[in-house]
């Protein structure tokens, strides 16, 4: 089943979506369906679908949901093989990347939907896009066991981590981050899978075998398969709750997939001849086998002036 957030004459509402549109679920959020498990929200859902529909040309998708948390991990070998030579300049992928997947958090209010403008970040000349799938939780979790993070898993939306390359690249000097690099946009849709439509596609090791492409102005960059991450989502799911606390709504990337699943791989592994960064007018399409289609338009952004430099102090430790 498919569930979606969607505006129609100034309302929001939450709905399921079939081949005939949006069928309303009045009284609810997605986030509330996804907190009250699987088998409710499908009965829900189901009872939906007997309603009118709405043409889905006729309402603007939301993000599918408010999560609590966006965790986004990096689980693509490739695209940190590629992305690691373009950002700091080193080939290879290191040996820590195996130990575990990492993550890092981004900004859960900062989410656009499936057909919104995306503005390119002030100060930014390196705009880039990151095809990924993102994980849903549908229960509270803390140190799950993989088998209770597998029934956790509530469904998938695709996701595309806008990233403003020479800020990440700034930042990360610091040896912290990504931060102002990465927190502009995110877009989540166009809708909520549930993890029952998807087991189709699970392949003997586990791995959702979903073939994901993008296009830029109609230009096929790249395209992958989802089973080439190095960790399962459930895997993903015990690593972020190891000796902390989930919830129900919590969002997790898969990271960008390898193959042109965002430019900065391309420009590490072919120079920066081309593709070229995001330009105001671009139009990035994202597919993921399904789940469904998103595509943003790259719009100017604010024009702000630069960040003051740190003013170097004293280190005095008394007052004068």
């Amino acid at each position: 089943m498919r569930f979606a957030t969607y505006l129609h004459e100034g309302v929001v509402s939450a709905g399921v979506v079939s081949d005939a549109g949006v069928h309303a679920l009045p009284g609810t959020t997605v986030l509330d369906l996804v907190r009250s498990g699987l088998p409710t929200a499908l009965a829900a859902g189901e009872q939906a679908l007997e309603g009118p529909a709405l043409p889905l040309d006729a309402v603007r998708l939301l993000p599918p949901l408010q999560p609590p948390t966006v965790r986004d991990f990096v689980t693509f070998e490739e695209h940190v093989e590629g992305v690691r030579k373009s950002i700091d300049g080193v080939g290879g992928v290191p040996e820590r990347w195996y130990a575990a997947p990492t993550f890092y958090f981004t900004h859960p209010f900062a989410l656009v939907g499936a057909h919104d403008d995306v503005a390119v970040p002030p100060g930014s000349q390196r705009f880039d896009f990151e095809l990924e799938v993102a994980a849903v939780l549908g229960a509270d979790l803390s140190s799950p066991t993989p088998e209770q993070a597998r029934e956790a898993l509530f469904g998938y939306t695709v996701l595309n981590d806008w990233s403003a390359r020479d800020l990440q690249a700034a930042e990360m000097q610091v040896s912290l981050g990504p931060a102002k690099g990465k927190d502009s946009a995110t877009t989540l849709g166009p809708w909520l899978v549930t993890a029952d439509e998807l087991e189709q596609y699970r392949d003997a090791e586990g791995f959702l075998a979903l073939d994901m492409r993008v296009t830029v102005n109609g230009q096929l960059i790249g395209q992958d398969l989802l089973s080439n991450m190095g960790w399962p989502f459930e895997e993903l799911v015990v690593y972020a709750g190891r000796g902390t606390r989930l919830l129900a709504g919590d969002v997790l990337g898969s990271g960008t997939c390898g193959n042109g699943g965002c430019l900065a791989e391309l420009w590490g592994r072919d120079g920066d001849a081309a593709p070229p960064p995001l330009q105001v007018g671009d139009v990035v399409e994202m597919t993921v086998e399904g789940i469904g289609t998103i595509r943003n338009q790259v719009v100017a952004g604010l024009d702000l002036p630069p960040t003051p430099r740190a003013r170097q102090r004293s280190r005095a430790r008394t007052r004068t």
